[in-house]
């Protein structure tokens, strides 16, 4: 990155941060987040980035809202954020910015991470392979700009769906729905390539059997599943599990190849029953949850 400087702001009256889909009749003690399937690029971003809107969109969780969405209308609530995980990713820290990225950041804070250092803090500094999104420098200001427009709403409002969910239930599971390259599924075993990961924090984020519960619907379906590998969990897997508190998380991770073509983004032949197995499995998970509190 070089020592250009973009400063430029976006125009937030003209954008729907999220989506939501069923947030009024719970019928389930579930509350489904999908934060990295957005697609809506402010056109501002657009213009001051290195890289095409075809390759920004290699990070993004293609389709995750469609596949659960059924599990949604079933009476589960599920909140989508629209904008895409290169614009900000609501799967992290908010402090987790990267101070080289930006010409005019305060000389004194805390605001470094292990995912800043490789690019994929709460704005992300290079896309799936390694490409730099930016060819200069932001203003901390259009930072912080984001994070109040963007990243605020769309936790606050996650937050108010778990808290109604513990109300009504008295506990809540958030399930957080997330898509994986296929390249990552296919080195983690040569017989078969996986198909879902199931991160539950290495069972410190939810009661096993529940993990379990999930774990073996999947599989019923013919589905290769793990739990924890390639992946245990990010942010809101952590932030938002509080057991004291009756809230539990597991976040679920889909080999994005059994449903659509990853160079062009259009959904395959498969997708309607994968998205039906899912749902399906989401599904059965929540009526197990209405009997295991009894």
């Amino acid at each position: 990155m070089n020592d250009k400087i973009l400063d430029f702001r976006v125009d937030y009256s003209k954008l729907k941060i999220f989506d939501e889909f069923n947030t009024k009749d719970f019928k389930f003690p579930i509350v489904m987040s999908s934060p990295h399937a957005g697609k809506v690029f402010p056109p501002e971003f657009l213009q001051n980035s290195a890289l095409t809107e075809h390759e920004l969109r290699a990070s993004e969780d293609c389709y995750v809202t469609d596949l659960v969405k059924e599990a949604s209308d079933a009476g589960i609530p599920l909140l989508s954020l629209n904008l895409p995980r290169t614009f900000i990713d609501v799967n992290r820290d908010k402090i987790e910015l990267d101070e080289t990225m930006f010409f005019d950041a305060p000389k004194h804070n805390d605001i470094n991470s292990r995912r800043c250092r490789v690019g994929l803090g709460v704005l992300h500094r290079v896309v799936y392979q390694n490409k730099n999104i930016y060819d200069g420098l932001l203003s901390f200001e259009e930072a912080k700009e984001r994070i109040k427009n963007v990243y605020d709403p769309y936790h606050k409002r996650l937050k108010q769906l778990v808290d109604k969910c513990v109300r009504k239930f008295g506990f809540c599971f958030l399930i957080d729905c997330h898509s994986m390259p296929s390249m990552i599924c296919n080195i983690m075993n040569e017989s078969k390539a996986l198909d879902f990961c199931i991160c539950n924090l290495f069972d410190e984020s939810c009661p096993v059997e529940v993990s379990q519960k999930l774990y073996q619907e999947l599989e019923n379906r013919g589905f290769r599943a793990e739990f924890n590998r390639p992946y245990s969990g990010a942010f809101i897997t952590f932030n938002y599990c509080q057991p004291r508190k009756n809230i539990y998380t597991l976040q679920i991770e889909v080999n994005r190849s059994i449903y659509m073509d990853e160079l062009s983004y259009q959904k395959n032949k498969n997708f309607q029953s994968v998205a039906d197995a899912i749902s399906q499995s989401i599904i059965s998970l929540g009526n197990f949850l209405l009997d295991f509190k009894k």
